[in-house]
C-alpha cells in the first residue's frame, strides 16, 4: 500500500543523468573563464556603485566634523575671565 520514497510519481518520457561528484572537476576553467568575468562585471557595474558610496562617505565624514566643531566652546568667549 503506498509508494516508497524514491518511487512517489512515474514521470514518462524524460531521461535523466548524473554524474558521480567523484567524476566531476571542481573548478573547471577558473582561471581562464572565472576571472576574466569577474574583473568584466566588476568595470561594468563600479561606476554605477562607487559614487553613492563616496557621496556617502563624504556626507558622514563631513557631519561628523561639523558636529566636532560645534560641540566645542568659543574660546572668544572666555578671553576676559579671571
Amino acid at each position: 500500500m503506498g509508494l516508497h520514497f524514491g518511487n512517489l510519481a512515474r514521470v514518462r518520457h524524460i531521461i535523466t543523468y548524473s554524474l558521480s561528484p567523484f567524476e566531476q572537476r571542481a573548478f573547471p576553467n577558473v582561471f581562464s573563464h572565472g576571472v576574466p568575468n569577474v574583473w568584466r562585471r566588476f568595470s561594468g557595474q563600479v561606476f554605477k556603485v562607487v559614487p553613492p558610496f563616496a557621496a556617502a562617505y563624504l556626507l558622514y565624514s563631513w557631519g561628523t566634523q561639523e558636529f566636532e566643531r560645534l560641540k566645542r566652546k568659543n574660546p572668544a568667549d572666555y578671553e576676559n575671565d579671571q
